[in-house]
């Protein structure tokens, strides 16, 4: 690709909003391949979840189905650890296409987010043609001269072969359909925040020596946020949203089952009894879904049925990441294992 040019451009109404039809979806693209719808219905997303062993609740399941059909982004937040950053895993697995992922954090800029010149490959070839260039400034007697006749050649060391994709980038230039995880957006400062509430109005971005890249296929976008800081009214605004809390015992034992079907019943049903009891704790860090699943799974290993008050002591590691947590747990441990609440 050398230009611009070589990318459908999105029908865009007045104010960079996608074009809707009458039904309410956004409008085909001009020369861009129909891209069929994924889901036919809540229902078949929710199912198509499971297959792939992710439980997928009815609100979910709606907002995915409706981000599809709307071409906007779903923003999830919630405490670490609930299964945020895995909707956005299982929605490519789902959709059979690749996960480009934004990690986000402090400092996080356009660079590093969108795209970046290779410089060290711009010097490599200049000095490979160091003799080239001599024949290009052959004939100037001035500095001003020199400068005007390498500026001509700027379009050879400003191009295709240069450029370096970062994530929005290789989303947006995908040549089908990706999934975009653009993780802990919390983390990252509100300028970029700002940024990044331009490139999703419109899935398109300018690189002032190639001109404006627009998406021929625009991707599914996935934020996530822990809460770290609150997020603007603008970007809330413009996403579908989601809150993912800790689930419910009888959820959180279904996604057990799923994830860790070789652990004994009994086994998952006291872990997932312990790990309910433990967050109604005063805990500096609560056990997250993903530490659960990592202690069922060690258990497992240690070739155990049953959770022993000697066993859950020994692993409390596992759910726990504070001494403090863990002997708080510990003095809990009996009341936990029988069922009663801390």
């Amino acid at each position: 690709m050398s230009s611009s040019d070589d990318i459908h451009t999105r029908v865009t109404a007045p104010g960079g909003v996608p074009a809707m039809t009458a039904q309410g979806t956004p409008a085909a693209q001009p020369g861009a391949a129909a891209q069929p719808a994924a889901f036919a219905s809540v229902d078949e997303v929710a199912a198509r979840f499971l297959a792939h062993s992710y439980v997928c609740d009815r609100r979910t399941a709606t907002a995915i189905h409706l981000a599809e059909r709307l071409q906007k982004p779903i923003l999830v937040e919630g405490p670490a650890g609930v299964g945020k950053t895995e909707l956005a895993k299982t929605l490519a697995a789902v959709l059979g296409t690749e996960l480009v992922r934004l990690q986000c954090y402090e400092g996080l800029d356009e660079g590093k987010a969108l795209y970046e010149w290779e410089y060290g490959k711009q010097l490599l070839y200049t000095q490979i043609l160091r003799d080239k260039i001599g024949e290009v400034l052959s004939g100037t007697s001035t500095l001003s001269e020199a400068v005007d006749r390498i500026g001509q050649q700027a379009t050879a060391f400003f191009s295709e072969k240069f450029l370096l994709d970062r994530p929005l980038l290789t989303a947006i230039r995908a040549p089908h359909r990706v999934v975009l995880l653009i993780d802990e957006v919390d983390r990252a400062e509100q300028e970029f925040e700002a940024f990044l509430l331009e490139v999703l109005s419109d899935f398109q971005v300018s690189v002032p020596e190639l001109g404006t890249l627009r998406a021929r296929f625009p991707p599914m976008v996935i934020l996530t946020s822990n809460n770290v800081r609150e997020l603007s009214d603008a970007l809330k605004r413009r996403c579908l949203h989601l809150f993912f809390d800790y689930p419910s015992a009888e959820r959180e034992l279904e996604i057990v089952r799923l994830r860790a079907p070789e652990a004994a019943r009994g086994l998952s049903e006291a872990v997932v009894r312990v790990v309910q009891g433990v967050r109604t704790l005063d805990l500096k860090k609560k056990p997250s879904v993903s530490e659960t699943l990592d202690w069922v799974r060690a258990l497992t290993i240690l070739s155990t049925d049953q959770l022993t008050p000697a066993l859950a002591e020994e692993t409390l590691n596992l759910i726990l990441k504070y001494e403090g947590d863990i002997e708080r747990a510990k003095d809990k441990l009996p009341e936990l294992l029988a069922g009663k609440k801390a």
